[in-house]
């Protein structure tokens, strides 16, 4: 009897997690945060940042394929909050998505358990908080997705794993920054770059003393995984290690073609994972630099950060120049290093069969957009648009309003698909994607600073890029076999870049530029994948605890204002069931014991 009601609780706890989009004999990966501000001085002024366990910047969220993630985070900030998961594709859960159009913020003193499963992925990420500029102040940290152990990896196992968050830096704080935008008032140079918090070693007299610095302990002859993302506001940066090779193995995801690179511009947003083997004689230490392309450098010259790359038996500090990096104007050479980013076909990932078994580029395109990012005045006000409409945020958000069908939230489709003559307007811009459709994506960027653009719930691929404008014949020139899968692109100055997207993700999913800038004055859009034949298979429910807010207020019946007493921690912990299910099973094991004597 005791095997039999076994059998009926095992089979009713797979029910549960079924239901709720867990796979019964995956594990979970438990955090509690604590969000909160903090006060440091990065770069020699106090300020405050946001801090998660007060760490900045915050945990490193380390799991594994197809493991579900439960983070519950408190707001202890004075405004409301929203984490989003850069390149986690949050499968049918775009609930999970943590952007205004799929969640209501968390209310200052309130939490919210985030629910997700990494399925079919593995890679770098990386999270930050979504509204209100609150990147610009912190609130990010890393994401690695390890691979299951029956999955062989293309290369060696390394010695050590390092989590660098490379960005711009202002002094003034998100508050400041989005004050000065909501003004018409541009953000203008940053004060600095960051590398993981901190601010640069002094390689000269430039840097103000009393500066911590980052530093990177290893051991001769051993190779490091560096796992790098730029999570700055509108920078992109060349990072390199003076005399160091790094090998390029995966991205946002992706394994790529290995490559040896001595330095990889890294835009806003991206993520890159190198290889560096410790092979040189540590006569001293040796330079870690992150610097912003294609700027003036004489005007932008303290625009770098610096860490320091120590071996264990190194002979002495790090002194003279910083290690050159590509001519800042060099366009060509970033344009040329990205096209040579190319999928590895023969390598998996999240499963056995190699990365190039599926080929995208048989796949007819359905549904093509074509976007021109423009920078517009509208009502007075500075904004930021693509093809000529701003987005504007309404105060329900787009998942919810869709769930329970209200009108005059937002209108479907009125987005047009190419540019077309027209004043700019705003508007909440939501268009169709057709569920198993095959999106082309071409983005032109007519202005003067690199673009970077980001597709939540999806790995696209990126077909092509070129220099000038996009026509009918650029289809020729695009890469229909190895073009590698991520999730943020750039695109360069007077220049076009081109995605492909196959929409098997139901759900609401943000299409957004990463300068936050540009974000935040509208530069956005979403696309619904809807399914109609509405089922848990393509789609899971509205999780139970969604937190309700604009014309669906009055649905909020408690606040939501106490950590669980899930055991966690700032790095997590690992189990095949969590604490709320294991109360579910309390309740229902009465039912179950009855089962076995009808």
């Amino acid at each position: 009897m005791g095997g039999t009601c076994g059998a009926v609780l095992f089979s009713l706890v797979c029910a549960i997690l079924f239901f709720r989009g867990g796979e019964c004999l995956d594990p979970f990966s438990y955090y509690e945060w604590t969000v909160s501000y903090m006060t440091v001085a990065p770069l020699g002024v106090q300020q405050k940042v946001i801090a998660i366990n007060g760490e900045f910047p915050g945990p490193i969220i380390n799991t594994t394929t197809n493991y579900n993630v439960q983070i519950n985070v408190l707001n202890n900030l004075d405004e409301q909050l929203l984490l989003t998961w850069n390149g986690i594709q949050q499968r049918r859960e775009s609930w999970q998505d943590g952007v205004s159009g799929t969640n209501c913020g968390i209310p200052p003193s309130w939490n919210w358990t985030y629910s997700f499963q990494v399925k079919d992925q593995i890679g770098s990420f990386c999270y930050f908080p979504s509204l209100s500029l609150q990147r610009a102040s912190g609130g990010f940290g890393g994401i690695t997705v390890n691979n299951r152990a029956i999955i062989a990896v293309p290369f060696g196992t390394p010695d050590g794993d390092f989590t660098v968050m490379i960005g711009d830096w202002y002094i003034a704080g998100h508050k400041a920054l989005k004050s000065g935008l909501d003004k018409g008032q541009l953000p203008g140079m940053p004060d600095g770059v960051l590398i993981n918090g901190k601010g640069p070693y002094p390689y000269n007299d430039s840097v103000p003393k009393g500066i911590n610095w980052e530093t990177f302990t290893v051991q001769p002859g051993k190779t490091y995984r560096f796992r790098i993302s730029n999570v700055g506001s509108s920078t992109s940066l060349n990072f390199r290690i003076q005399n160091h090779n790094m090998l390029l193995v995966e991205t946002e995801g992706s394994y790529v073609t290995q490559m040896n690179f001595t330095s990889l511009d890294i835009h806003v947003g991206q993520t890159y994972s190198v290889l560096v083997t410790m092979d040189q004689n540590a006569t001293s230490d040796y330079y870690i630099v992150a610097s912003a392309r294609f700027v003036n450098t004489t005007i932008w010259a303290n625009v770098t950060g610096v860490a320091i790359l120590h071996y264990t038996n190194s002979q002495g500090p790090a002194s003279g120049p910083l290690p050159d990096g590509p001519n800042l104007y060099d366009q060509f050479f970033s344009l040329n290093q990205a096209r040579s980013i190319r999928w590895n076909l023969t390598a998996g990932a999240a499963r056995p069969n190699p990365q190039g078994s599926f080929h995208y580029g048989q796949i007819n395109v359905t549904q093509t957009l074509l976007l021109r990012g423009s920078s517009q005045v509208i009502n007075g006000n500075v904004r930021y648009a693509l093809n000529d409409v701003s987005y504007s945020t309404p105060s329900t958000p787009l998942k919810l309003a869709d769930y329970y069908n209200l009108s005059g939230v937002y209108t479907l489709d009125t987005f047009p698909p190419k540019p077309i003559s027209k004043s700019p307007i705003l508007q909440a811009s939501v268009i169709s994607g057709t569920y198993r459709g095959f999106m082309e994506i071409i983005l032109q960027n007519d202005d003067s600073v690199v673009q970077s653009f980001h597709l939540d719930g999806y790995a696209f691929f990126v077909v092509g890029m070129d220099s000038g404008n996009w026509s009918e014949a650029s289809r020729g020139t695009y890469d229909k076999w190895d073009g590698v899968a991520r999730s943020t692109t750039q695109v360069f100055p007077n220049s076009w870049t081109v995605i492909m997207a196959e929409l098997d993700n139901v759900g609401m999913w943000n299409f957004r530029s990463e300068l936050l800038p540009n974000w935040y004055l509208g530069q956005e859009l979403y696309i619904r994948v809807y399914n109609p034949e509405n089922n848990n298979k393509t789609e899971f429910p509205i999780p139970d605890n969604a937190i309700y807010c604009g014309e669906l207020n009055y649905l909020q019946k408690r606040p939501y204002n106490t950590l669980s007493k899930v055991k966690s921690s700032s790095t997590g912990g690992q189990s095949f069931a969590p604490l709320s299910l294991f109360k579910l099973i309390l309740v229902i094991a009465p039912v179950s014991w009855s089962l076995l004597y009808l």
